[in-house]
């Protein structure tokens, strides 16, 4: 026999005042209490309730240091951005990220229903297991496919799970490995659910992607792309296995007509699409991923964003189409 559903300890509509009286409208505790008619004490295990919940989310931001949002600001121009967060340090569990990237997605105004989209890799996989911010009500999908992946975080299926479980968000899945056969592909295509999957990724509002490295030299790769492929060995880089040259030309081939993923066009259409990039390794992967359009925001930690400015010609020898706009 099923337990019975558990009551919530307290009223929510009884929290909700209490949460507005306080953060909202700056009335003290002790006044609440009188309000309320309830103890001190119960005001207290109101607020926490709130807080525990989701009703109040608090967010404590880093301190903006001038250097810091000096070069942010200088990339965002550099690559065409409208915003970069340049953290000091990521660490290397990638930590030091999470507050920028936790900005970077309410930036975006996701609201209860809006299509998130978060993309395979060891980035995003490392990522979901901090504390994120919480996003209550979020349609949370993948960029692609990749059932069969021996390794998590090319796992597209479990990323998503992870992170709708993280964010409060309701997760959705593709049950198809990256690259199927043509055959395969073909019955996916008549398949409902894949359909009603990839059908979110035109109706996305907010993309969160890793950036790929280039290949030669890649520790960790999805097992569905032909690392021997000499076009994609000369790419620098791919953004949810949409794989570009150094200027973002996409490249093309063997089965990229068969890859299950969101397509360059797709990505460039979603309103807010936030890449999430560190290492001197990625360093030509994101001007190539930013001259290609697949995404709008950065967040990046500095010695990362001082290697890439580094890596981009002066603004007076790009061409006039590449400059940098001064408004």
């Amino acid at each position: 026999m099923d337990a019975p559903p558990q009551r919530p300890r307290f009223d929510p509509d009884l929290v909700h005042r209490a949460a507005r009286m306080y953060y909202l409208d700056e009335v003290n505790q002790a006044e609440i209490a009188a309000v309320l008619q309830v103890s001190r004490p119960t005001v207290s295990r109101l607020l926490a309730e709130a807080r525990r919940s989701g009703m109040v989310q608090i967010t404590v931001h880093p301190p903006q240091h001038p250097a810091e949002t000096d070069l942010a600001g200088r990339l965002a121009a550099a690559l065409g951005l409208r915003r970069v967060w340049a953290v000091p340090a990521a660490g290397a569990d990638l930590a030091g990220l999470v507050p920028a990237v936790a900005e970077a997605l309410r930036s975006c105004a996701l609201r209860p229903g809006d299509v998130l989209l978060v993309s395979s890799g060891r980035t995003l996989h490392r990522l979901s297991e901090h504390r994120l911010p919480s996003l209550p009500g979020v349609e949370v999908a993948p960029t692609s496919g990749g059932v069969a992946e021996p390794e998590a975080w090319h796992q597209t299926n479990e990323v998503v799970r992870r992170w709708a479980e993280r964010v409060g968000g309701r997760p959705h899945f593709l049950f198809a490995q990256a690259r199927p056969s043509p055959a395969m592909r073909a019955t996916l295509e008549a398949d409902p659910d894949f359909r009603r999957t990839t059908g979110l990724w035109d109706r996305a509002a907010v993309a969160l992607v890793g950036v790929g490295a280039p290949l030669v030299g890649r520790r960790s790769v999805s097992a569905s792309v032909p690392v021997d492929d000499p076009r994609l060995r000369a790419t620098v880089g791919d953004i949810s296995l949409n794989f570009y040259g150094p200027d973002g030309t996409e490249a093309d081939f063997e089965g990229r007509a068969d890859m299950v993923r969101i397509g360059t066009d797709q990505l460039r259409a979603v309103p807010c699409s936030i890449a999430v990039a560190v290492g001197p390794e990625k360093v030509h992967s994101i001007v190539g991923g930013a001259r290609a359009g697949l995404f709008n925001h950065l967040v990046t930690d500095a010695a990362t964003a001082r290697l890439v400015l580094d890596a981009l010609p002066p603004p007076d020898l790009l061409p006039d189409d590449r400059r940098p706009d001064d408004d």
